[in-house]
């Protein structure tokens, strides 16, 4: 596992507004270079040097894409919608998918808490996935007590910075449930994730925030049949984008 600690960074942010700052150019440049003092002038960051911390963390954990037809999509919305919720989830998405950490935090803490219907996720618990780390990790292994409990505290800051948190000190699950139109971006995205030909063998599955069964009934439902091509075979759903992923936002807002 490559592990960093662009949690701990993007989980400090104070203002969001930093982040539709830094994506003004990295949604058009995720794979260039943002020159170290620009936005500065429009943060509340005071030093090159911290400013450079923030803008490595975003560059290589939100917005780099490693798919342009995902980056294009990811652009779209962003130029539409700014910081909206559908913005906020391929953010999400793009920055699991690009973060080792983040993904192991979602998959052994996040999406049991929230699929068994818990209330809230424990610091503590956090912590203690950290401790199971140091044992095969190295990366992990060095780090202190402190930093281990700022990781945990900073984790749960940035899943509420996604909305999939709420509340001050002691924060609670959203128990959302995405609209149509995040969930065909959802899948236009989760189709770009791996090769595997079942998409119920993907991995990323979860982050559709609906069990395996739900997700199936759902994806069956006329209303995306104009989005996707849908050949399903028992225990075997084998998915096709049917709009290209330059047109299909404007195909969602318009229906």
């Amino acid at each position: 596992m490559n592990i960093n600690t662009d949690i701990n960074v993007l989980g400090s942010i104070l203002d969001l507004n930093i982040i539709s700052a830094f994506l003004n150019t990295g949604a058009d440049n995720a794979t260039g270079n943002v020159s170290s003092n620009n936005n500065l002038s429009n943060t509340k960051i005071k030093t090159t040097k911290s400013l450079k911390r923030y803008e490595n963390a975003i560059k290589n954990t939100l917005v780099f894409f490693k798919d342009n037809e995902i980056k294009e999509l990811f652009e779209t919305v962003y130029a539409k919608e700014g910081l909206s919720d559908d913005c906020l989830l391929i953010l999400f998405l793009n920055a699991s998918f690009n973060n080792h950490l983040l993904d192991y935090f979602n998959q052994n803490i996040f999406f049991p808490a929230f699929f068994s219907g818990r209330i809230a996720i424990k610091k503590d618990e956090i912590i203690a996935c950290i401790n199971d780390l140091k044992n095969t990790e190295e990366a992990v292994m060095k780090w202190s007590e402190s930093t281990s409990d700022i990781m945990a505290s900073k984790y749960l800051a940035l899943l509420k910075k996604f909305h999939l948190l709420e509340g001050g000190r002691n924060k609670s699950i959203k128990h959302k449930y995405i609209d149509d139109k995040q969930f065909v971006l959802f899948i236009y995205w989760l189709l770009k994730t791996d090769n595997k030909p079942n998409i119920l063998e993907n991995k990323w599955l979860p982050y559709c925030l609906l069990d395996k069964d739900t997700f199936m009934k759902r994806v069956l439902q006329k209303k995306f049949m104009k989005y996707l091509n849908v050949v399903y075979t028992g225990n075997t759903m084998k998915l096709e984008p049917l709009i290209s992923y330059k047109d299909v936002y404007n195909e969602l807002t318009q229906s």
